[in-house]
């Protein structure tokens, strides 16, 4: 799952207001900020496969160091250490925590059993959505992000605030994540070392620029406080 975690971001921004944006988007995809550094480092290992649908075109052999259940909850509740000492305040860290952990809870249904337990471990999780429905889990993304951004409109709109912007962006990025259009598509292809320190590079990225485009916009509509609390 990719801007399905966003979705979920937005869901709790708009349910909880008060909590910057900044903890939640970046909260949102600590675990593969994590990934991406790990499998440029060659911690975690991917493979390239055509084959391997919707949007991601490499096979996940090891992601244990951050995709694992205790892993997860390490680099989440790291992250929420560092937003209680930068916001001092224990109920912004908790919410941070939370953002991250719900993105490990979001990658069960789509993720082909290769989230361990604990690195190594033989209990792995993983419903097996991408492999069991190919393109057509892009299009159950889509569904999942279209709720979660409606219910987001629907508080937000009670606050008289838009997210016009903010849900043009991310269906932006859902399209440029289709099966088609993926710019893992063509990453896959490279050889070795290139195809996965282009692949760690993206995964990164991809977790740090969108969001902050996200809080961004956030900021835009709340001019009277800092942008990294708005």
């Amino acid at each position: 799952m990719y801007f399905g975690h966003f979705a979920v971001a937005a869901a709790l921004k708009a349910a909880k207001p008060n909590v910057p944006a900044l903890p939640l988007f970046i909260g949102a995809g600590v675990i593969d900020i994590v990934n991406g550094l790990m499998i440029a480092g060659g911690a975690d290992v991917v493979r390239g496969n055509p084959n391997t649908l919707p949007y991601l075109y490499f096979d996940l052999v090891f992601i244990d160091w951050d995709h694992s259940l205790l892993m997860a909850l390490i680099w989440s509740g790291l992250f929420a250490l560092l937003c209680k000492v930068f916001y001092k305040s224990g109920r912004i860290a908790w919410f941070a925590f939370l953002c991250s952990m719900l993105h490990w809870c979001a990658d069960v249904p789509v993720h082909n059993q290769d989230l361990a337990l604990y690195p190594y471990s033989d209990i792995k999780f993983g419903w097996g959505w991408w492999e069991k429905y190919g393109e057509w889990s892009w299009v159950i993304e889509i569904v999942f992000m279209a709720l979660l951004l409606a219910f987001a409109w629907w508080r937000s709109a009670k606050d008289n605030i838009s997210l016009k912007w903010q849900t043009l962006f991310l269906s932006a990025v859902s399209l440029q994540m289709s099966p088609w259009l993926s710019p893992m598509k063509h990453v896959a292809t490279l050889p070795n070392p290139a195809a996965y320190l282009l692949h760690g590079f993206l995964v990164t990225i991809g977790y740090i620029i969108p969001p902050l485009i996200l809080v961004w916009m956030y900021a835009r509509q709340n001019k009277t406080v800092k942008w990294y609390w708005a």
